[in-house]
């Protein structure tokens, strides 16, 4: 899972790109160069790790991960080309981050959140808008050439043509943000969004909001606080945690509205002993997450071995819950459910 963060200028991108990734304070933030985007890996706390650990006792233990994505600033050659830069990595990002400045500092003017958020969705939106049209253009142009085009794809290119042009993104409707034929422009209106609201130290709550944003879901982060809390010792930062009424760091907010936005659960395995997590789509069959796991393991199927967390927990181990009836054997088709420890029969 990559979620890039973007903003608008001096909105705090680089300040909430640090709260997040220094959270744990073993994870890790490289930069292949220095046109390249920052990327942070960061690992899912979830609790539901450390029972599995305590039942199995794994040699191993192995959380589920989240990539953070903080594209250059470095100055291009003109403007257009740094602005090239900039979008051609946040499309990188399965979803983005869309950081909002609602503090003000010493010379700067007071913030405008609400505007500020609509300035770059126009942006956003402009850009989708011509790329849909330039490869219409191409689209017409091979068809005068004799080239027969792709009816699908150029049916839902005019239909993102249509809602673009209303000034509205689309992820609006999943018919085209989710269509396969389209997923290779990366459209970034398309993508889910989450929506950070960086606030100053003292002040927790949402701005006033005046428009609907329907699909996208709005959160506050103190950005330089949980930085600061970020890279301190876990004790100092307990502290300041609870000083300030944090009762969960960015990051762990972060993730778990992250999750939510690419409606994404997790599922678990124990294999050689070591207890793992994995991230899947709400939806994905057993055999979607045979293939997470391993290829082997999906071309060679046979049934999957479903125990539910909540039953685990209960009965203490898994041997004592199939003694009970509530282990299952699942075909191809199964729906993976958040929480399932699943072991893959499988012959290669």
């Amino acid at each position: 899972m990559k979620l890039a963060i973007t903003g608008l200028p001096q909105s705090g991108k680089s300040t909430i790109f640090y709260a997040l990734t220094g959270a744990r304070g073993d994870d890790e933030v490289r930069k292949a160069s220095h046109a390249e985007q920052t990327i942070g890996t960061v690992r899912v706390a979830d609790e539901r790790v450390g029972i599995l650990e305590s039942i199995y006792k794994p040699k191993k233990t192995t959380y589920a991960q989240v990539e953070y994505l903080l594209p250059s600033n470095v100055p291009a050659v003109t403007q257009s080309k740094a602005e090239n830069l900039f979008w051609n990595q946040v499309r990188l990002g399965d979803a983005l981050i869309h950081v909002i400045r609602n503090f003000q500092t010493p010379g700067s003017s007071p913030p405008t959140p609400e505007p500020d958020y609509w300035r770059l969705e126009e942006e956003i939106i402009l850009n989708d808008l011509m790329v849909s049209e330039k490869r219409l253009e191409r689209i017409e142009l091979d068809n005068k050439r004799g080239k027969k085009p792709d009816e699908e794809e150029r049916a839902l290119l005019k239909s993102c043509l249509k809602l673009l042009e209303e000034n509205r993104p689309l992820r609006l409707d999943p018919n085209l943000s989710e269509a396969p034929s389209l997923r290779g422009f990366a459209f970034l209106s398309a993508k889910p969004q989450l929506i950070v609201i960086n606030n100053d130290d003292e002040n927790e709550s949402l701005p006033q909001w005046k428009s609907s944003l329907e699909t996208s879901e709005m959160l506050v982060v103190r950005g330089r606080l949980e930085m600061e809390i970020a890279s301190m010792a876990p004790e100092e930062a307990e502290e300041f945690l609870v000083a300030y009424n944090i009762e969960k760091s960015a990051l762990d907010r972060v993730i778990r509205s992250s999750y939510h936005a690419l409606r994404c659960i997790s599922f678990f395995t124990v294999i050689n002993e070591e207890v793992r997590a994995w991230t899947t789509t709400e939806g994905a069959s057993a055999l979607d997450a045979a293939g997470a796991v391993h290829s082997d393991m999906k071309k060679g199927f046979i049934r999957a071995e479903v125990l539910s967390f909540e039953n685990l927990e209960k009965y203490g181990s898994f041997q004592e819950a199939k003694k009970s009836g509530d282990v299952r054997l699942e075909g191809k088709a199964y729906t993976v459910q958040d929480g399932d420890i699943i072991q893959f029969r499988f012959n290669v």
